[in-house]
């Protein structure tokens, strides 16, 4: 500056002050404090003050020597302290909350592998129990049936559980059979874990001898003996069971039963279950405690001590959350000043605040998914409702709605595609309800309905059906169409009572009574209702004592027909009841009954059984076998079924095994297993009711089936205005493209029938070409029957 004002005269013109004071002239005032008026823009106004050189500068530093101090006094400094200590603090809490975090999770993975360690003995010991206690098993030892023992009780074993060593010892504990490296081996191979196992042995004969139980439970169904061990170099769990009779009817000396003795190996594809199954990164067996950097590890001990060690990688997610974090705080710290920083933070805590309370109030009175009042704004809402009704002599209805095969939704897509078709549907209850009503979601997948000044039954009624309607048209969720429906449940104020919870009970039970009748339809409460939950449980003990009973349960079976040539090509199995007391109870009673009660599984062999027995020598390519989703998900279904097939000599390429949509698209292991394992001996499998899922006719190319029924209310509605005929064109047009067969059922009209053969349906089923039948019956449609048939 000095250099500026030497190239002027030793005067020089400065402005110092206007001497009018103008306020509507901006530049009209004194110079702002810390700011030297030479900053501002324009010219000059006012008269001009001369002042010498040396007094023009002490005029600057009298402005400037005070600014520069206060501001690094007042602002500067404390912004620098304030932005350190910040920074500082925020670091530290960083690097610790990383350290505890890392520290948990590695704890957390210890514990992990901990548990997992604990249940490997009685996990094997548990998949021992799937094929040890079983008539058969004790059978087939006693009459050494080799082929039967290494198909059950060895490579059985190795091909389903993953174990890599199998030994049968006899009642001297010499072996009869052994399994090793995949393949039947000589049972002399047993000397080389002999010393290892004998002491486990010597201990089950002693416990087996004097009877003792300890440890029996209804999940652990007999006694054994289990230890870790080093076998063939491998780590290894060893585990001993008894071969016994299930039924209980095959006397046995205790201390003289068979043995099945099993090795699972912990450095093979028990590894790989832990990298994969368990997210342990690079988890690997070492026989000593070294470890490389960042690896943590944990003993596994037999009786005697450690034997080795497993080794993993543990997840960090602090270090790695931090490192993502370091970049932005460094540019946070680097460009906010302290003033800005204590006004967003004030701003941020007020907003915060605000939220918190909005968001708190809300979370309290609506659920979070859908938007809806939750179950506590419902009562509050219906107990206001009630409250009124003396005075306004009105009705109101309550409504309780339940999906219809919503789990398959969520089994099969996953739980944020359930999530989108629950808000989807919340949706569509709001644009079928006014905003006198009140719509809210009680929780999974349950919602009810508030329909207040109710004009009578019919009223609500017509809701109902546009509920039902609603529900049946198709949900695009995972980006695919998916098909749903709901159940209705109804109560009516004050006629069903004016008290919030039997209101509620009392729709509850409408809507049971709605889904035991076929489901996707409505129900009022009656008073006999009640009675008939009563009479419900009667029923599910009647079904089990029929169970039990010879006679009671029958098999009939309904033929299959050709399209093109009306030659029977094959039978459906169905099962039906026949009660001393009831007479003949529908299938659509006992059959959900049976699911519900835990009884589907031993109905449904005793299904199959009867039905391979009977066709065995029929002259029919096809038996169909109805099953549940419980079954294909018992891990030993296939297995029995095998077992059913070798009993009766019944060709497994004949067996066609009918399941639902939603079994087939099941998630788990042991459904896929099951389907995996009898696919391979020839078992063929049929989508039954096709259309009537949740799926799409796009999900269909992904299914493991040879064939498709299509379900009988598409047939009944041929030649209505509702697009049946489309559908089924459709469906049939798919299958054809995907190489599947086609069956349709319920095919009562010769129209019906016409038009089927018209589309190219390859199958037909329906009471027009015969009803179900019983064995005799059916044997005399054949025209002639072998010997066995007739038997």
């Amino acid at each position: 500056m000095p250099t500026q004002f030497a190239a002027l005269s030793p005067v020089f013109h400065t402005f110092v002050a206007a001497a009018p004071r103008d306020a509507a002239t901006p530049n009209a005032r004194l110079p702002e404090k810390g700011r030297h008026p030479a900053s501002r823009a324009g010219p000059f106004n006012g008269p001009e003050v001369f002042i010498a050189y040396s007094d023009l500068m002490k005029l600057l530093r009298h402005f400037a020597e005070p600014t520069r101090r206060l501001f690094l006094v007042r602002t500067a400094l404390p912004v620098i302290a304030l932005t350190l200590l910040i920074a500082a603090i925020t670091t530290g809490l960083l690097l610790w909350s990383t350290i505890q975090t890392d520290r948990v999770a590695a704890a957390r993975q210890k514990s992990l592998v901990a548990l997992i360690i604990s249940k490997l003995e009685s996990a094997v010991a548990h998949d021992q129990e799937s094929v040890t206690v079983w008539d058969d098993a004790v059978k087939a030892l006693r009459s050494g049936d080799a082929k039967w023992l290494d198909t059950n009780l060895g490579s059985w074993m190795h091909t389903y559980f993953g174990h890599d060593q199998v030994y049968i010892l006899d009642a001297n504990d010499v072996p009869i059979y052994a399994f090793t490296d995949g393949s039947t081996a000589d049972p002399g191979s047993y000397r080389a874990i002999h010393a290892t196992t004998e002491p486990l042995v010597q201990t089950l004969r002693a416990r087996l001898t004097r009877g003792d139980t300890e440890g029996v439970t209804e999940q652990v169904l007999t006694i054994g003996a289990s230890d870790m061990a080093v076998i063939a170099g491998h780590p290894a769990v060893v585990s001993i069971k008894p071969v016994v009779s299930d039924s209980g009817h095959i006397a046995q000396v205790p201390g003289k039963e068979f043995l099945h003795v099993a090795v699972r190996y912990l450095d093979g594809s028990f590894l790989t279950s832990l990298r994969q199954d368990y997210l342990l990164d690079g988890a690997r067996f070492s026989w000593d405690s070294n470890l490389a950097s960042g690896e943590a590890s944990y003993p596994v001990v037999d009786r005697s001590g450690p034997i080795g060690f497993f080794v993993w990688r543990p997840y960090r997610p602090g270090a790695f959350v931090l490192l993502q974090l370091v970049p932005v705080l460094v540019a946070l710290f680097g460009l906010v000043l302290a003033g800005v920083i204590m006004a967003l933070i004030g701003r941020k805590r007020t907003l915060k605040l605000i939220e918190t309370e909005g968001r708190i109030y809300h979370l309290a009175h609506n659920d979070l998914l859908t938007a809806l009042p939750n179950r506590g704004q419902f009562n509050e809402r219906l107990a206001d409702a009630l409250a009124r009704l003396p005075s306004t002599d009105e009705q109101l209805a309550v409504l309780y709605l339940d999906l219809d095969r919503f789990k398959q939704v969520n089994d099969s897509f996953g739980h944020p595609a359930g999530d989108e078709l629950l808000r989807e549907f919340a949706d569509r209850l709001r644009r079928l309800t006014t905003e006198a009503d009140t719509v809210a979601r009680l929780g999974g997948d349950e919602f009810i309905i508030i329909r207040r000044s109710v004009g009578g039954e019919n009223d609500v009624k017509a809701l109902c059906e546009h509920l039902i309607e609603s529900a049946r048209r198709p949900f695009e969720v995972a980006g695919v169409q998916v098909f749903v429906g709901v159940s209705v449940g109804v109560a009516v104020a004050p006629k069903d009572g004016v008290d919030t919870v039997e209101v509620v009970r009392k729709a509850d039970v409408a809507l049971y009574h709605a889904k035991a009748g076929g489901r996707s339809s409505y129900a009022f409460f009656g008073h006999e209702m009640d009675l008939t939950l009563a009479m419900r449980k009667g029923m599910e003990q009647d079904l089990r004592n029929a169970l039990d009973a010879t006679g009671q349960i029958q098999v009939h079976y309904q033929p299959l027909y050709a399209a093109d040539t009306n030659r029977m090509t094959g039978v459906e199995a169905l099962a039906r009841w026949s009660d001393p007391e009831r007479g003949w109870v529908a299938p659509d009673l006992f059959i959900p009954l049976s699911e519900e009660a835990g009884l589907i599984e031993k109905l449904g062999e005793l299904v199959l059984r009867q039905a391979c027995l009977d066709a065995v020598d029929w002259p029919i390519e096809t038996l169909a076998v109805n099953v549940s989703a419980l079954q294909l998900n018992n891990p030993s279904f296939a297995m029995r079924v095998t077992s059913i097939l070798l009993e009766t000599h019944m060709d497994p390429r004949r067996l066609e095994i009918e399941v639902t949509e939603s079994a087939l698209s099941e998630r788990r292991s042991e459904c896929r297993n099951n389907i995996e394992a009898l696919r391979s001996i020839g078992v063929r499998f049929a989508l039954d009711d096709f259309g009537t899922g949740f799926s799409s006719l796009g999900r269909l190319q992904t299914l493991e089936v040879d064939r498709i029924k299509i379900d009988r209310s598409f047939v009944q509605g041929f030649g209505h205005s509702n697009g049946d005929e489309a559908i089924v064109q459709a469906i049939i047009n798919l299958a054809r493209a995907t190489g599947l067969s086609t069956t349709a059922e319920g095919v009562e009209t010769e129209s019906q029938c016409d038009y089927l053969r018209k589309l190219g349906c390859d199958q037909l089923q329906g009471f027009l070409l015969s009803r179900p039948l019983p064995k005799g019956d059916l044997q005399e449609l054949f025209g002639g029957v072998s010997a066995r048939a007739s038997a």
